[in-house]
């Protein structure tokens, strides 16, 4: 085994293994040079645990010769006979070395092994990567040789671990806040706080359609039901909006009790709202059936939910606002404030879908026949009266 090649490997984990864009490509990389190393790999997994709302883990499987495989894991996989029953979990939850032969009997009690054995694997080693918060995380190595890994191999394999686990903890910490910052204040606006942009005061000026909703008589749904109803009701309320604005290119900025302000950029400044207008229609229109289908349980019977959303385009002001060491990324500006007062006009009308006269004119003329003239509306805070759109399929 030449240590110095093996020593340029983990300088190379240890520097970022600069030459790898990805993960992937990082594995990818890392396998083939330990092959040309003369270690007899087969098949390499690097499994982490992950803070995600959905995802509790991910894996990076390398074979020789495929292309790096991604997979997720979801919650309670952990209670699962297919992780109790594998080596994984005794590297996971004790932290130590896991060595088998699949061609043993005693392996037969694993499932992994007995897969691993159909493939012609000889020997199998899981290893744990441990972080500097002493946090568990594991990877696994197989051979096909006749004879297994031999003594040199397996000191080779293990001395990568400090650099890989090191390599491994930044990814992940890196994934980790961006997934963060995409989950609690939006993708775009998670971008822009890692490139930088979080002083106070620091805003961008953006030309975009503006969403507003509201569930209708939350306030009595949240005196009578139990605190814990209340947020599953709303969960599943905000689930029939957040995915179809999302579809539809749409950015969700901050729920607000009941309340929700998405906005959906335009291309370029000054560009054309046309195609945009045309989405948040459908993202409109997409939530409004799936309310309707949703029910809960009240008094014995079932409620249905009732919610509005106002629409309108214009420009205004998103970046950091707030006071002392806490900021908030958010929009602001008078096409934001025109969103919110079209909402409570949609309210006042029973509607559940209303738009300014600036967004139902930007709507493509296939759609100009979608709408009805509601009427002018005084506006608090404007000098003059603000026409209102509903939709048409709405009623009178």
């Amino acid at each position: 085994m030449d240590s110095s090649r093996l020593q340029d490997i983990r300088d190379w984990l240890v520097d970022g293994a600069r030459s790898a864009a990805t993960p992937s490509e990082m594995m990818a990389e890392c396998c083939a040079r330990l092959v040309d190393l003369g270690i007899p790999l087969w098949r390499v997994g690097v499994f982490v645990r992950t803070l995600h709302p959905d995802i509790a883990g991910r894996s990076f499987i390398w074979r020789q010769g495929a292309e790096v495989e991604m997979g997720t894991v979801a919650f309670g996989f952990e209670s699962s006979p297919v992780y109790r029953d594998s080596p994984l979990a005794r590297v996971f939850e004790q932290g130590a070395e896991f060595r088998a032969d699949p061609r043993a009997p005693e392996s037969e009690r694993f499932p992994i092994l007995m897969d691993l054995r159909a493939e012609g694997v000889t020997d199998y080693l899981t290893l744990p990567l441990t972080f500097i918060d002493r946090a568990v995380h594991a990877s696994s190595w197989t051979t096909k040789s006749p004879a297994g890994f031999t003594d040199a191999h397996l000191n080779a394999i293990r001395s990568l671990m400090p650099a890989l686990a090191r390599y491994t903890e930044i990814i992940t910490l890196r994934r980790t806040a961006s997934m963060l910052l995409d989950t609690y204040v939006g993708n775009s606006a998670g971008e822009r706080i890692l490139g930088g942009q979080i002083r106070r005061g620091h805003t961008d000026a953006m030309d975009a359609a503006i969403w507003l909703s509201d569930l209708r008589g939350f306030t009595p749904l949240s005196d009578r039901l139990p605190a814990e109803d209340v947020v599953e009701i709303l969960n599943h309320y905000f689930d029939c909006q957040v995915e179809p604005i999302r579809e539809q290119g749409g950015e969700v900025l901050k729920f607000m009790g009941d309340g929700l302000l998405a906005v959906f950029p335009f291309r370029r400044r000054g560009g054309d709202p046309t195609e945009v207008c045309a989405r948040v229609l459908a993202a409109a229109r997409a939530s409004r059936a799936r309310v309707d289908a949703l029910e809960y349980a009240s008094g014995g019977a079932g409620e249905r939910f009732r919610f509005g959303v106002a629409l309108h385009v214009g420009r205004l002001l998103y970046g950091n606002i707030g006071g002392g060491n806490r900021l908030d990324f958010t929009c602001i500006g008078p096409a934001v404030n025109l969103a919110a007062r079209l909402e409570k006009i949609a309210a006042k009308l029973n509607r559940t879908v209303v738009a300014s006269e600036a967004f139902a004119g930007a709507c493509p003329e296939s759609m100009t026949d979608l709408w009805t003239d509601l009427g002018e509306f005084p506006i608090a805070g404007l000098s003059t009266e603000q026409r209102v759109f509903g939709l048409r399929d709405e009623g009178n």
